[in-house]
């Protein structure tokens, strides 16, 4: 019996020999990896999963070295610890170079580019240039791991539960005075069809982001308008009051360019812009009813 594979990979998908079924371990089975791990699923792999959507405990060492000796593919979405070092690779390195897997991915951050005053900016550029060293650092040691890696860099993630909406819903939702600044985005079923894409394509470093970024308001001013709301007033930045965490993500400017991973995967985002990306979250829920945030994760569940 062949391998089930998604349609977006079954030509190349590097499957090791002796195998009969396309299995997926994940490290960090949380939001972005949940999405994928549902869609495989849904096309027969069999997936298991450290985090909050996982059953495998991170620091179960036995259990973590039998599910990698039994992966077809490994993904990992586990951000850098608060110590600065990605405890994947610190814990799991040496298993990860030895495991059979024919494929090998890793979830990391259009944010290791740093401020590009608003440029388009590829998988070419340099990195680690801004305030997200960490993050640079694990990019760097997931490229050198192996030569089974593919790198999917994201910008900000948006979805059902993480969205414009909820924002609105519970009054966080802001629009302000930042002229020239513009954000790059991405919806969380094209992270999923990207990293899908991904395990037909080459090793490599991809970047994932729609075909349009933009300031902030415009997305939660659509949002209003689909809500048939008032957006929220306009402040000037340096009167909102931002946490540092918040106010330190317009200190960074840049455009995401996604060329590289249409050229090469074939990968096109369902949702080339915020625009339809709100339409659908509008179809597919009820932008007026209440709905829960999704809980806080830990860096181990990302």
């Amino acid at each position: 019996m062949s391998p089930v594979r998604p349609k977006s990979c079954r030509r190349r998908c590097p499957i090791p020999s002796g195998t009969s079924r396309v299995n997926l371990f994940v490290f960090g089975l949380g939001y972005s990896a949940g999405v994928l791990a549902r869609r495989l699923a849904a096309l027969g792999w069999q997936v298991a999963g450290t985090g909050r959507g996982g059953t495998i405990a991170f620091d179960d060492r036995a259990a973590v070295g039998a599910a990698l000796g039994a992966a077809t593919h490994v993904l990992s979405s586990v951000p850098p610890g608060r110590d600065g070092c990605d405890p994947v690779l610190d814990h799991y390195g040496e298993a990860l170079r030895a495991a059979r897997a024919g494929w090998i991915g890793y979830l990391s951050s259009t944010g290791v580019y740093g401020d590009c005053g608003g440029a388009w900016v590829d998988e070419s550029a340099a990195i680690g240039l801004g305030r997200r060293s960490a993050r640079s650092e694990a990019d760097r040691g997931w490229q050198a791991l192996d030569s089974r890696v593919r790198v999917f860099r994201l910008p900000g993630i948006y979805g059902p539960g993480r969205s414009a909406f909820d924002r609105l819903r519970d009054g966080t939702a802001r629009r302000l005075i930042a002229p020239g600044q513009v954000f790059s985005r991405v919806h969380v079923d094209d992270i999923a069809g990207g990293v899908m894409a991904g395990m037909a394509g080459p090793p490599g470093v991809y970047n994932l982001a729609d075909d349009e970024p933009c300031d902030q308001n415009a997305v939660i001013e659509a949002a209003a308008r689909l809500m048939g709301i008032e957006p929220p007033p306009l402040v000037p930045l340096d009167e909102a009051g931002l946490s540092p965490m918040a106010r330190a993500f317009y200190t960074e400017n840049r455009r995401i360019a996604n060329g590289k991973a249409r050229r090469i995967l074939g990968w096109r985002p369902a949702f080339p812009t915020y625009r339809e990306g709100l339409r659908d979250l509008s179809a597919t829920t009820s932008p007026i009813s209440a709905s829960p945030a999704p809980p806080r994760l830990s860096p181990v569940q990302r």
